[in-house]
């Protein structure tokens, strides 16, 4: 199974709500989710976070959210490393072997579905 896992925390300090911040025309963590399922390279699209907000706007761009990232991973010292290490556990634990993963970001509104393809084909 090829995961994608996209972190994103309610808690960001700079720029306050980033990850749902509009940008043009879309929350921003719309622009990677939806070239993350355009693609075809994931079997599971799955968005870690402790915000419900974030949350219901993942689920709409058709985003699994099947569990609230704990709050020790939630805070400004939890590493991608960590976030993206705590949602394999979850799949595996849940009966899901990832074989793939790529981790995200919420912010990267550029990303394209055939830079993710290209990505996985020299994976």
């Amino acid at each position: 199974m090829r995961l994608a896992v996209i972190p994103a925390r309610g808690g960001s300090k700079r720029v306050p709500r980033k990850n749902i911040r509009a940008f043009c025309g879309r929350p921003m963590i719309g622009w990677p989710l939806e070239a993350a399922r355009s693609s075809g390279c994931f079997d599971r699209i799955v968005v870690s976070t402790d915000d419900d907000e974030i949350a219901g706007i993942a689920q709409g761009f058709g985003a699994l959210v099947p569990f609230r990232r704990p709050p020790e991973l939630s805070d400004d010292h939890a590493t991608s490393v960590a976030v993206v290490a705590h949602a394999v556990r979850w799949h595996i634990d849940n009966g899901f072997a990832p074989d793939a993963v790529c981790c995200l970001y919420p912010t990267a509104p550029f990303v394209r579905p055939e830079d993710l393809a290209a990505g996985l084909r020299l994976l």
